[in-house]
């Protein structure tokens, strides 16, 4: 009866060894991910620049956003959602900004969670930079930022 359960038990995951080796093999290796695919893809050639006022400054997510911490920009030209990702407000040399300051902001618009979305990449208030993502869009880490200050290095 255990050789019986064995046998069975081998035969499924010989099955399923197939099943996967096939499905590699069936994906061309040529095959390139397209941006479109990914929504959080980073292409810094769309990048553009907002100015206006910071109307509200999201430690957390409302129901609906992406996470991480967030602005809500008044632009002369409407209000935007500025993403800034789960770093952005924590951490050594985070960004310090408050509701009524003006601001510039430069990154990428996406939709997300069927919502548009500015995914900051830089924020600029008053004279001082603050960055949020890398050129690849990677976000920066307090522990990044804490190793290019004690570098010296602006980030």
């Amino acid at each position: 009866m255990r050789c019986t359960r064995l046998m069975q038990a081998t035969r499924r995951i010989t099955g399923l060894l197939a099943g996967l080796l096939f499905a590699m093999l069936a994906i061309p290796l040529t095959a390139q991910s397209s941006p479109e695919l990914h929504p959080f893809s980073y292409d810094i050639t769309r990048e553009v620049t907002l100015s206006g006022t910071v109307s509200s400054v999201l430690l957390k997510p409302a129901p609906g956003m992406v996470v991480g911490s967030h602005l809500l920009l008044t632009t002369p030209t409407g209000r935007a959602d500025v993403s800034l990702g789960r770093f952005g407000l924590s951490g050594r040399g985070a960004l310090s900004v408050a509701a009524g300051q003006q601001i510039e902001v430069t990154g990428v618009m996406k939709t997300l969670k069927d919502q548009p979305v500015f995914l900051a990449r830089t924020v600029k208030v008053g004279s001082q930079t603050y960055t949020i993502r890398s050129e690849h869009g990677v976000e920066v880490s307090p522990q990044a930022r804490e190793r290019a200050a004690q570098k010296g290095d602006s980030l």
